[in-house]
């Protein structure tokens, strides 16, 4: 008898709670497993997926309205519960009624006030199932008799004491790591230890080794990973090759960024003599090396995903795999899994093919040299440079537009959002930031690596075997529902039925407001309606590319979902996949789906907070300058104005003194009781830079 048994019961005749025997009884199971299922039960009750009253009766939490979800706690100390697996608004909870809670906790909440449509419930915190927070990051600061960590995260609140003999010699200003020994009671802040001292705040390097330990990344690799990566051979073995398909005379070549040096993906690009053409997507065969179940692999799936924070990456696999026989580096023999596509004049996949092959790229580019020769800034020496490919990129061009027009004729939403460029000095300190160039080099490989992708994961589908999808689901009808109302302030409308919004409403949605005023701030809330894509063992579709399938195929050196498919397809071509590995895989697939997603959740907010430390500490220069930006969102307590360089900063709403400002949360307005002046999304703005806090990540403006 199964956990999932138990919990499906439970969902199927939530009507009243049970008595153990009752369970048992209303089951039916089978007497000779009583001891698996009074075991289950009790790990349920655990893990807060069911409840267990006083008097030993079981329901699911809901029964008793105690709902379970991580806990968020906002700056002035009250929080939200955060429900999971049920359809539920977040609960509001009052800071008396935390119970001791920190920000990211997995509580229980009982409601106290149940909400209606436009209001939260209300809750307290009847139990902590799971602490997010067993060590912090944070400054030390000293005292007469004791020490204390003020943590870097504002959301925990609560200074974390340290006695005087669990300082490890901590100096005041030092960034710390400190375990909490004890934790914190409504009148009582936590109390710990230290156990890293990181360094003195504002050395170099300091401030993103915080935000590095504040993830838990797992900066070095242990000595028996590093040992079975070093018995790694650097070059190909010749017998391998021999039982591949050989594209070693094809003109393959890598298009990547100018730093880059794990080099996953290259590319063959063959005008047909019937008007086709064929595009190979070659892609490392990191599985030849990392097998199932090494110190590697178990190390990869722990790690996820490489995490790149600006000028430092943190890989999912030692520099000598990375960097090394794994990268598809130029005129050396390389192993790949190949997809080799036919694809017509309307972009359309006729035929297809998956082989293990090697290959050997005949040039290395980057997406400037390829954007400039395309983009008609072809100087003397690229062209002499790159005189055997010339052709080859103009077919690339051509092709990718054939794909990408495909994509756009189905509905695919292309949000074209400026992303961030930060550029550091050699002591890690912000000197530049802008937006970063999407240009016909960067979309070339896009088009080819999605096309790729979508092959593979249909012709893994149609085999009906265990597999990683790359899904994106449908929104739900109340965020489209909302999303529509603020919609009808200017005028607009997602069309068709909310219930299954189809994309290409999206997409039409976003190419009517091209090009005017409002174009950022309704591509900015339209975003914030979809979903997460994430990783499933289910071929649920992606809805933001308006694909029924898709994987990720692509990335194997920095992603463990691509190495993971890999596995499979090649014991597929193998002809290894009996009934026994398939049942195996099953497991395999929803473990790897559940880990690759989490992993990459904690990756993007890394990611995030190390861009958003950068922008505050290159705004603290310019204090006191004036810039024009546009509002990018209006709260209740103020206005976030975004520049032009895509630096954000708020406006707080005690600054806006020549009148007293109303919050319009339909309209997503602030409206002047006295003037009736509006501040609304989109609106252009002159603004002061006021502050600057980078261990706050803040920035602060004011009117010009």
């Amino acid at each position: 008898m199964k956990k999932e048994d138990i919990l499906q019961f439970l969902k199927e005749h939530d009507e009243k709670p049970y008595l153990e025997m009752d369970l048992f009884t209303a089951m039916g199971i089978d007497p000779i497993d009583r001891s698996t299922f009074i075991a289950n039960l009790e790990a349920l009750a655990d893990e807060s997926k069911i409840i267990k009253t006083k008097k030993g009766k079981y329901a699911l939490p809901e029964f008793f309205q105690i709902y379970v979800g991580k806990v968020q706690i906002a700056m002035k100390g009250f929080g939200f519960v955060i429900v999971e697996n049920v359809p539920m608004r977040d609960i509001f909870i009052p800071a008396s009624a935390l119970g001791g809670a920190m920000n990211g906790d997995l509580v229980q909440a009982k409601l106290t006030k149940v909400g209606g449509d436009d209001q939260k419930s209300e809750g307290e915190i009847i139990k902590i199932v799971d602490r997010a927070n067993t060590e912090i990051v944070g400054t030390y600061e000293e005292n007469k008799n004791f020490g204390f960590v003020v943590p870097d995260d504002q959301k925990l609140r609560k200074d974390i004491y340290v006695s005087k003999s669990h300082t490890l010699g901590a100096r005041q200003g030092d960034k710390v790591v400190v375990e909490i020994s004890k934790w914190p009671e409504d009148r009582r802040n936590p109390e710990g230890k230290i156990i890293e001292i990181l360094g003195q705040t504002g050395e170099p390097g300091v401030d993103i080794l915080s935000i590095i330990r504040t993830f838990k990344l797992p900066e070095e690799f242990n000595h028996k990973v590093l040992e079975e990566a070093e018995n790694i051979p650097l070059e190909v073995d010749e017998s391998v090759i021999a039982k591949r398909e050989d594209f070693r005379n094809y003109r393959v070549i890598t298009i990547d960024g100018k730093d880059a040096k794990d080099l996953d993906d290259a590319v063959h690009v063959i005008k047909l003599d019937n008007g086709n053409f064929e595009l190979g997507v070659h892609i490392a065969d990191v599985t030849n090396y990392v097998k199932e179940n090494s110190k590697l692999d178990k190390e990869a799936l722990k790690r996820g995903t490489s995490v790149y924070l600006l000028n430092r990456v943190i890989p999912m696999l030692p520099e000598r795999l990375s960097n090394g026989i794994c990268s598809l580096n130029p005129q050396v023999n390389r192993l790949t899994l190949s997809c080799i596509m036919e694809i017509d004049g309307n972009g359309d996949v006729v035929k297809h093919r998956i082989c293990e092959s090697v290959i050997s790229t005949v040039e290395r580019m980057n997406y400037d040299d390829v954007s400039d020769m395309l983009e008609d800034a072809m100087t003397p020496e690229l062209k002499s440079r790159y005189a055997a490919i010339i052709d080859d990129l103009a077919n690339m061009k051509v092709l990718a537009a054939k794909l990408r027009a495909k994509r756009q004729r189905r509905g695919s939403i292309d949000f074209d959002f400026a992303e961030t460029k930060i550029q550091l000095d050699g002591n890690g300190k912000p000197i530049f930031i802008g937006k970063a160039e999407r240009r016909i080099g960067h979309k070339i490989i896009e088009d080819f690596m999605l096309a790729a992708n979508e092959t593979v994961a249909e012709h893994m589908f149609w085999l009906e075997l265990p597999f990683v999808y790359r899904i994106h689901e449908m929104p739900s009808p109340e965020k489209i529902e909302a999303l529509n109302k603020f919609l009808n302030h200017f005028g607009y409308k997602v069309k068709g039925n909310v219930e299954e919004v189809h994309p290409m409403a999206i997409k039409s949605l976003i190419d009517e407001v091209t090009g005017k005023k409002e174009e950022h701030v309704i591509s900015k809330m339209t975003l914030r309606s979809l979903k997460q894509a994430k990783y499933s063992p289910n071929n649920d579709g992606h809805f933001g590319l308006a694909a029924k399938y898709y994987c990720h195929f692509t990335s194997p050196i920095r992603r463990y979902p691509d190495l993971q498919i890999h596995r499979i397809i090649k014991e597929m071509l193998a002809g290894k996949l009996n009934p026994a590995r398939i049942q195996a895989l099953k497991k395999i697939v929803d473990e790897v789906s559940i880990q690759s997603s989490e992993r990459e959740r904690n990756a993007e907010l890394a990611e995030r907070e190390v861009d958003d430390m950068k922008m505050a500490e290159y705004m603290v220069s310019h204090v006191g300058e004036t810039f024009t930006g546009i509002i990018s969102s209006v709260t209740t307590f103020g206005l976030f104005i975004e520049l032009e360089n895509t630096v954000e900063g708020l406006i707080r709403l005690t600054e806006l003194d020549d009148d007293y400002y109303v919050y319009d949360e339909q309209r997503l307005q602030l409206v002047g009781e006295r003037t009736r002046k509006i501040y609304a999304l989109g609106d252009e703005i002159e603004v002061i830079c006021s502050k600057a806090d980078p261990v706050l990540r803040e920035i602060d403006f004011e009117l010009a």
